[in-house]
């Protein structure tokens, strides 16, 4: 039986290089370890809801869209557990993006939430609330 906690550590490495690519304006990586079955839900930072994994996905690909290469991104993570084929972690992105049509980069720093559930060998992301962290 897997160790969920030391393997969930293990994949959040994947998970911070998926969302360095995705700023970058690759959603490859993303879609890689994002559940293709629902139910999959995004909180997003503009207030938007999305549900179904089909859904999630296509929102996923056409956010990628916005972003140019150069950008920067980090995850500071406050909390994170997996037990059971159920993982979650809780921080700060921290980004400076690039985004198509600006001529500077923009920071953007985002309070996170994300939910996984093992399907098979590997985590998949099955629900994500980000939103504008307040400036202090």
């Amino acid at each position: 039986m897997k160790d969920d906690m030391h393997d969930f550590k293990e994949f959040m490495k994947r998970r911070e290089d998926a969302s360095l690519a995705f700023v970058n304006g690759n959603v490859g990586p993303l879609d890689d370890i994002s559940t293709q079955t629902s139910p999959a839900t995004i909180f997003g930072p503009k207030g938007d809801t999305v549900e179904d994994a089909d859904k999630v996905n296509a929102a996923n690909a056409e956010g990628a869209k916005m972003f140019e290469s150069g950008s920067k991104n980090r995850f500071d993570v406050m909390q994170m557990a997996a037990d059971n084929g159920i993982a979650y972690w809780t921080g700060i992105q921290r980004s400076v993006v690039k985004i198509k049509g600006k001529p500077e980069a923009i920071p953007m720093d985002l309070r996170v939430t994300e939910v996984f559930r093992r399907e098979g060998e590997d985590w998949k992301l099955v629900h994500r609330h980000a939103d504008p962290l307040k400036s202090a």
